[in-house]
């Protein structure tokens, strides 16, 4: 699931749709209105976010509804922390060399 997730952020059309749904619900009409393409285009994006478990969709009527599933970020951020972890792990081990150097002379 990862890859998929990894694959609709690296579109900017779609990391745009994201920042325009971080704090709203919108319906594909109103997001369209903050891009220079197509409304099908639009629709496209959304779709691929809504498989990679980004965003949700709400019918009411004839409108779709769109909203960040923040829960889809998950494995996301625990893939980006895995690489702070091993950052963090490598600067406690260079700092323990560090202290048993200076104890050591």
């Amino acid at each position: 699931m990862i890859e998929k997730v990894i694959h609709s952020i690296s579109e900017p059309n779609r990391r745009n749709i994201l920042y325009l749904l971080r704090n709203n619900e919108l319906s594909s009409s109103e997001i369209a209105t903050y891009f220079r393409i197509s409304a099908p285009a639009i629709s496209q994006h959304l779709k691929v976010l809504q498989n990679s478990g980004l965003v949700v969709v709400r019918k009411e009527g004839t409108k779709r509804y769109y909203r960040i599933r923040r829960e889809g970020f998950k494995e996301l951020r625990e893939y980006l922390d895995s690489f702070w972890d091993d950052s963090l792990l490598l600067l406690k081990e260079a700092a323990e060399a560090e202290e048993r150097r200076n104890r050591d002379s």
